[in-house]
């Protein structure tokens, strides 16, 4: 997750509709799988799958550079018939090139450095402004792969249109990964069917999908700002869980933010959360063993969370 620098609500529908489209640009580039995403009006998620890197053909790598520029101008398609050039050529200087190229690929950190380098030349040409336009590098966590964690996390992000307020159904907010899912392209199907096909079965299709993952956003059919039949807003959801000490249902919980996913640093079962602790801890040079805590305000199932939040996890 990144932010606009202060928090400002600078992107209007056309800035989301170009950082939806450049967030899938540069995941073809980078070689990362994304899985679901959302773009707001002054941040924007990514839920991905960074495969370790393997051995790529020169035909490969001009083909994803060349997704960069999808409508490229005069000098840079000369330019993509020089590199094309050199690389046909052989040499040190072909070698050279193979290597500048997959260091920015199978890398999250390279991921979004290329995303938000070429969306920020992008917004300020059109804004005919300059200077930083994220306020900070970028908050990652750590997400289990397979089961419950990677499918809440899905849903949280998913969800984020929600929580703003901005409409009452995710499938209605065009600049998410469900609602594309949705619309039925076939790159967010193949990013739900990553979160969820190990529980389907049989049944991959993209129906099983979307009613899986809609089962969770909307808590099994139930209405998802109900306790007991009453309808609760977000405020009163907090009250619950801050004031009150109560136990809200997921799908409720997950309609407030909650920092856990976002400053958690990992989220999976305990057993995964503990298998990367000693990592973090020699990272951050901590003296003190770091482990799994549970998450609060809800049943969660089996997700836990290594870094145990000071403050309120509803904010």
């Amino acid at each position: 997750m990144t932010r606009t620098v202060n928090g400002e609500h600078l992107f209007n529908v056309r800035c989301r509709e170009v950082l939806r489209k450049m967030i899938w640009q540069v995941a073809d580039f980078s070689g990362v799988r994304v899985l679901t995403y959302c773009v707001m009006a002054n941040h924007f998620h990514v839920l991905a799958e960074v495969p370790p890197p393997g051995p790529l053909s020169d035909a490969e790598l001009m083909r994803r550079y060349k997704v960069l520029y999808p409508k490229p101008t005069r000098y840079e398609t000369a330019s993509i018939k020089v590199l094309e050039g050199k690389l046909a050529a052989g040499g040190e200087t072909a070698e050279a090139i193979r290597e500048r190229l997959l260091a920015r690929m199978h890398d999250v950190s390279q991921f979004m450095k290329t995303l938000k380098q070429r969306f920020s030349i992008w917004f300020n040409q059109t804004h005919d402004r300059f200077g930083t336009l994220w306020a900070e590098r970028f908050k990652s966590v750590l997400v289990e792969g397979r089961g419950n964690p990677l499918q809440t996390m899905a849903a949280y992000i998913d969800l984020n249109p929600v929580r703003a307020g901005l409409v009452q159904d995710p499938k209605d907010y065009r600049f998410c990964g469900y609602a594309e899912a949705v619309a039925g392209k076939k790159r967010a199907i193949a990013g739900l069917l990553r979160v969820w096909g190990n529980l389907l079965g049989d049944d991959q299709s993209a129906q099983a999908i979307l009613q899986a993952h809609r089962n969770l956003i909307f808590g099994m059919g139930a209405d998802p700002w109900s306790v007991k039949g009453v309808v609760i807003d977000r405020e009163t959801a907090c009250r619950v869980i801050e004031q009150q000490k109560g136990i809200l249902p997921k799908i409720t919980a997950m309609r407030c933010r909650i920092r856990y996913f976002s400053d958690g640093v990992i989220l999976g079962s305990e057993e995964f959360v503990r298998g990367f602790a000693r990592e973090v801890q020699a990272a951050r040079n901590r003296k003190y063993p770091m482990r799994p805590h549970p998450l609060g305000g809800a049943d969660w199932g089996d997700v836990t969370v290594l870094q145990n939040l000071r403050q309120d996890v509803y904010s």
